[in-house]
């Protein structure tokens, strides 16, 4: 048996894994997100109240299953790309601003959502630095490099002098181990940690975070060279220690692999796997058909995956970044900051959203299928063929929380064109319906800013809560003009990545030899291809008419950025 773990924005999961890939047991646990009144960029968690959701998650799956102890043999970690702080003991250091800054204290996370450090990201892009390049040419305020270079302008020197810096997946690693070794994915995905050179110390020191390699980076972790970080899965120094085991109620030296930030864990949890068409399942995919494979990972934001045998530079999109997953390979990263959190918010801010609850309560079901109930029966009352042309005249901009792909730009903002004064249930469907499709027109100008700098995508492989909802799945490959493909179980691609991580550490130190290279990647993508089970293609299905509405609303949702951007450039103008 293997344990994956899975820390995202707002719980904590464990999953008890078979060797086959199949789930055994699951426990989910709630975790906290502090925010401020008076400020809406700010979200914060804690190390504390997220480790001890793992403890509980774990020993309830151990409980679920009667699944002694000694029967797990790995486990694997991912979590969410936030900056967690510690003193070089381990012990949460305060990121909230304030007096308490600094100080030791549980607020110790700053979320990857985040948006604190907007004046520290600009100050990074205005360099010119080579890290530029392998972030789609601008650093995002999300990353931890702002995020620190905050925290170092506001702190007083004394004490962000004894901070140590982690991106989440690694400090849970080194709490399940106390070991300091970093991973791949969290430092080169959010700390600018370069392909075959690691820490640029001239680019630190230009944003005023020189003390770093003062320091031999010990302050971030990997103090010597790219060598010294993992690639995902491997072993992490000698397993559990014996604090975390007798915490989780596991045995001391279990195998822990390096950790993958929750994004990356879905890409490994779901690409490799084949798919039924046909009512039959497809041939096992090779490791060079991952080229042609998007992940979406999607929930509170959404992800998408792709990986290269080379590096391909996409502008707004992070990466290329080596060595993230597999040796050798590069991996391209876009994104959607708000997209889960995006459908709740436009269904909950409504007038109508009370109305929406009482009817789904009166009639035992969810909102959503009453959702789907209403744009039926209004697409039926006005005698169109689907969706689209019901709110063929309805148009929103979709990045309310600014944009992280292919735009790189956290100023943009949400809009809506198209507005009458019905306030009423059918109006709260249209708008729903067309926030789905504007998240998938979003979907389709990061594949093509993909496709257009030298990827292929082919098919999009989608995990997350929101594979749930069919008619946003269908407009996915309706838009995109390419299958989708969804995970045999919706809840669980991204903790089966994390436990294939589990069984990779368990198993690439057999015979006392630790596999390398070709051989490396030979055996995770075997057992990405062993543990997942097949899933389910949804080819498109648009008619012609439909087919030139998307088109239509695609050129619509483009000139949209452009009306956006001149406008807020002539309200600079005039502004002074």
């Amino acid at each position: 048996m293997y344990i994956g773990i899975d820390v995202g924005t707002g719980s904590v999961r464990a999953a008890l894994v078979e060797h086959s890939g199949q789930l055994v047991a699951s426990s989910t646990r709630p975790t906290v997100t502090f925010r401020d009144d008076h400020d809406h960029r700010i979200f914060e968690q804690s190390t504390t109240d997220i480790w001890q959701g793992i403890c509980a998650s774990v020993r309830d799956v151990l409980k679920q299953s009667q699944c002694p102890p000694e029967n797990i043999k790995g486990i694997g970690i991912d979590a969410t790309c936030s900056l967690a702080v510690t003193d070089a003991d381990g012990q949460p250091v305060i990121v909230t601003k304030g007096d308490d800054l600094g100080k030791l204290g549980n607020r110790n996370i700053i979320l990857w959502a985040d948006h604190r450090a907007e004046e520290e990201a600009e100050i990074i892009n205005k360099t010119g630095a080579k890290a530029l390049a392998y972030v789609g040419g601008t650093m995002s305020l999300e990353m931890e490099v702002p995020k620190m270079l905050w925290l170092k302008n506001r702190m007083s020197p004394s004490l962000f002098s004894r901070c140590h810096f982690f991106d989440l997946p690694d400090y849970l690693t080194y709490r399940a181990t106390r070991s300091r070794t970093r991973s791949s994915c969290s430092l080169t995905c959010k700390c600018s940690f370069l392909p075959d050179s690691g820490w640029d110390k001239a680019f630190f020191e230009q944003i005023g975070l020189g003390d770093f390699a003062k320091d031999g980076y010990a302050l971030i972790g990997a103090e010597r060279g790219p060598k010294d970080v993992l690639t995902a899965g491997l072993p992490v120094s000698e397993g559990l220690s014996e604090e975390a085991a007798r915490e989780l109620g596991l045995i001391p030296g279990t195998p822990v692999g390096s950790g993958v930030i929750d994004a990356y864990a879905g890409w490994i949890g779901t690409i490799a796997a084949r798919y039924k068409r046909d009512g039959k399942p497809s041939d096992a995919p090779t490791l060079d058909e991952s080229r042609h494979r998007l992940a979406a990972v999607a929930g509170t934001s959404t992800c998408h995956l792709v990986q290269s045998p080379d590096g391909v530079f996409v502008n707004g999109v992070w990466g290329p970044y080596k060595n993230v997953v597999f040796p050798g390979w590069w991996m391209n990263e876009g994104g959607q900051s708000s997209t889960g959190q995006l459908i709740d918010f436009m269904i909950t801010t409504h007038p109508a959203y009370p109305k929406l609850v009482e009817r789904a309560k009166n009639e035992n079901t969810n909102i959503h299928n009453v959702l789907a109930d209403q744009l039926n029966h209004l697409r039926k009352e006005a005698g169109v063929e689907n969706l689209t042309e019901l709110t063929k005249d309805m148009h929103i901009y979709p990045d309310l929380h600014g944009n992280r792909s292919p735009i790189a730009d956290p100023r943009m903002r949400g809009a809506i064109t198209g507005l009458t004064l019905d306030h009423g249930l059918s109006d709260l469907a249209r708008k729903f319906n067309v926030t789905l499709e504007a998240i998938a027109l979003q979907t389709k100008h990061i594949i093509d800013s993909m496709n257009a700098s030298g990827h292929t995508i082919q098919i999009i492989y989608i995990s997350g809560g929101q594979t749930k909802n069919k008619p946003l799945m269908q407009l996915f490959a309706n838009t995109c003009g390419i299958p989708v493909v969804l995970p045999a179980s919706t809840n669980d691609a991204v903790t089966l990545g994390a436990a294939m991580l589990g069984r990779f550490a368990a198993e690439a130190g057999k015979g006392g030899k630790m596999k390398e290279g070709v051989e490396q990647a030979k055996a995770l993508w075997d057992i990405m291809v062993e543990m997942t089970s097949p899933g389910t293609l949804i080819a498109p299905a648009a008619s012609p008419k439909e087919k030139r509405l998307l088109e239509v609303k695609y050129k619509i949702f483009r000139e949209s950025i452009e009306i956006q951007k001149r406008w807020r450039d002539e309200i600079e103008a005039a502004c002074g």
